[in-house]
This record gives C-alpha cells, structure tokens and sequence, in this order.
C-alpha cells in the first residue's frame, strides 16, 4: 500500500530479525501470523481503520469492514462519550485489543498508523472530514451525502485528485449485480439511444436546518457541541439533533433529491455516461416531479410515485427501444425478456454495503479507482445540489458544468456554497 511507504518492509524486517538472532548465537522463533500461516493475514496486507462518528448506520457499515480478514479498526472518534465508549466495547470484543477512544477528530487524524477512515458523522461534517483525513494522509470511505454544497463537492474532487488518496462514497448500489446488469443495458445502447433516466429522490422539500428549542448544554466531556455543529451555523444544544441525521442533505438548501437522490441519480448519472459532468438545466416540480437535462439531451426526472414495487431507491433508464427498473429487491423489470440475452443476474437484495467495502479495500492497496471515487461523487452531488436550488428557489436554471456556475443568474450563484463556521475552513 502507498502510505506504508515509511514503514519497515516484512521482508526488511525479518532479514533484520534475522540477523539479529544470528549475531546473537540464538534460534529465532517468530509467530506464524508475522508469516501469514494457519490463515492469518500477513501484517503488510493488513488496512488499519479508525471509524469516525460511528452512529446507527456506520455501525452498520463498521461491521462490513469488521468481518473482512485483513481490516484491523484501531480508534474510534465521537463528540459523544456514549457512542465512544460503545463502539470501543464492539472493537475490543472483535480484536481483543485496546481501541483507542478520541472526542477531537484532530487527535485521531495525527495518528501515523491510519491506511483508512470511515466518516458516518452527521452530514455537516462528512466533506470536511473527508478533505482534512485526505490531507493527513488516510483513505476514505464516507458516508452518503458526501457534501452539503457545489462548493464543497468541487472542493472534495480537488483535494482528493491532489493528494492522491483513495475515495469511496457511501452509494453502495453501483457495486450490487442487478444496478451493474440495468446500467449496462443503458450504456451498451440495448435499450437504443438511452432518452429518460428517472430517480427516485426520497422527497423534494428543500428548506433550512433551522434551530430546536434551547436545552441545557451538557458537559463537554459527554457531548462536545461546539465539535458536533463543526462548520454548521451555530444554534442552543438540543438532543434532537444529535440523532436526527443532522443537516442530512445540506445547511442552507437542505433535504429536497440529496436524501436518496445521493443513491438515484447517482446510478442515473452511471447509465448516461455522465460521471464526469452534470445535466445543464434544472427545472422547478412540476406535476410532482422535478427534472433536468444533459447536454447530450438525456432528461432526468426526479419523482416520488408511479414505481414499480421493486423496494426502495428505485431507478429507471429508458431508451427508444426499450426501458428496464430495478430497486432495493434486486429484481428487473425489463420492456423485453429479450433484454436478458439468456444471462440469469444475481438478486442481492437489501442494498448490503459488503460489496461496496470490499472494493474499497482492494483499492486502497492496489491504488486504484473505487466505484464512487471523490470526481464521481463530487458530480452525482453538483447534479443533487442545483436540482434543489432550482426547487428552492421555484425557477429554471441553467448551469455550466465546466465553470461550475449558473448562467445569468447571481441568486443561484450564491446558494453554491455557504458560510462555514470559524475555526473551520474547506
């Protein structure tokens, strides 16, 4: 692996060890894990992981990590002292090590044994906590929304193109059989020129974080909420927050396509070829939907009715001479059996992360590129963030994806970013 650059080399060490007990006139008796037998993983394959903020779904995501052979979890960091200490309890009984515990993720990111990082904190935090792991030197595997803004999304590829470190967005459907099979009929143009990719958003209100009523703040060795609103705006502590998948979908134009839109048009924008761009004109709702259009004159539609029931977070891509729709049941729902060709598709259903984990994994030792690297994101989200402007703001926008601005349009232009809060700062 890339980072392990400055540590000793297995073979450099045992011709060291070696030596040593030569010099020494004495047998030299290392354990057989050091050489990788009986099964164990040698310790140069091992990615060594902290967890970030690790709540109700990155528990869930921990234990995908956790259950892979060569992943060892070292440190856990939480503003909370009850999340800390139990998700130190849930390491140590899987290792039968000392997990070490951290409240300031300043602390936890200065350790130099990290290959990896899992950030499942509130939303507020996932882009800048992915872009300071980046610059100490850690790969990422980040929860979805990754970003709460265009600038961030933008700021996020950038810095993760720059240091050279491996990315994984938490939009874990683009490594699940039945999505690769329903993309691939998009792409390879058996459904004919591909005209509609339909998302399902999980809503399309769009509105402000807002405050809760003010509660008396506790102790900052329980709950450090200066640390837990991070770059957000500050607000009085209020316990809702804290469980409340905070700023899930942005600050200012939060909510609105980013909930399941970080999943949906993510696929949307696989199967039209679009990872490296996003549509050019955003449309307000109308008649329940929301839609926007590529340059290449794709149209997107975001909607929350009219779905097959094929479970959750379905997609839809249709072409001129064909369409197919799957979802979370990893079933297919094609215009022809035809589009089958005799291939029979595995049905994984449940959206597990496994797979998604896994990639990420490999390449974190074999440098290369994950399903959803840091650009991939960064363009799934600009697409998410100026669907929910234009809502937000009840008009038709236009967007330049290579300036990564809207045209004409200096109110729009303003909702691309927001203030974050001194000390903090992308």
């Amino acid at each position: 692996m890339a980072r392990r650059a400055n540590r000793i080399h297995r073979r450099g060490f045992l011709g060291t060890v070696l030596k040593a007990g030569a010099a020494l006139g004495a047998p030299c008796v290392l354990p057989g894990r050091v050489l990788g037998l009986d099964g164990a993983v040698l310790p140069s394959e091992t990615v060594i992981l902290g967890g970030l903020g690790i709540g109700g779904r990155g528990n869930y995501v921990l234990g995908c990590f956790m259950q892979e052979p060569d992943v060892r979890v070292v440190a856990v960091c939480d503003v909370r002292a009850d999340r800390r200490q139990a998700v130190k309890q849930r390491v140590d009984a899987r290792y039968g090590g000392d997990c070490a515990a951290y409240r300031d993720f300043r602390e936890f990111l200065a350790r130099d044994d990290l290959d990896a990082v899992l950030i499942t904190t509130g939303s507020n935090w996932h882009a800048l906590l992915s872009i300071y792991s980046a610059k100490a030197g850690k790969d990422v595997y980040c929860e979805k929304p990754c970003t709460k803004t265009i600038a961030e999304s933008l700021a996020l590829a950038e810095t993760f193109e720059r240091t050279g470190r491996i990315f994984q967005g938490g939009m874990q459907r683009r490594n699940l059989p039945h999505v690769q099979f329903a993309v691939e009929l998009a792409r390879t143009g058996r459904l004919g020129p591909l005209r509609e990719v339909h998302a399902h958003p999980g809503g399309l209100g769009t509105g402000m974080s807002g405050w809760a009523t003010p509660e008396p703040e506790p102790p900052v060795e329980e709950v450090d909420w200066d640390l837990f609103l991070g770059p957000a705006a500050w607000r009085p502590y209020n316990r809702r927050f804290l469980n409340s998948g905070f700023e899930k979908g942005g600050g200012m134009v939060g909510g609105g396509c980013l909930e399941w839109g970080s999943h949906c048009v993510d696929l949307c924008q696989w199967a039209n070829n679009a990872d490296d761009t996003a549509p050019v004109e955003y449309f307000p709702i109308e008649n329940g939907q929301a839609s926007a259009r590529y340059a290449n004159g794709v149209k997107l539609v975001l909607r929350n009715d009219g779905w097959l029931p094929l479970g959750s977070c379905p997609v839809r891509f249709e072409g001129e001479t064909g369409w197919v729709e799957t979802g979370d049941s990893a079933k297919l729902a094609l215009s022809s059996p035809a589009l089958l060709a005799g291939r029979k598709v595995a049905e994984i259903a449940g959206y597990p992360a496994t797979f998604h984990v896994r990639d990420f994994l490999n390449c974190v030792k074999t440098r290369g590129k994950p399903a959803v690297d840091a650009r991939t994101a960064c363009q799934s989200h600009i697409a998410c963030h100026a669907a929910n402007i234009a809502i937000f703001l009840g008009r038709s926008l236009k967007y330049d994806p290579q300036k990564n601005e809207f045209i004409g349009d200096e109110e729009a232009n303003r909702l691309r970013s927001e203030a974050i809060r001194a000390p903090w700062h992308v």
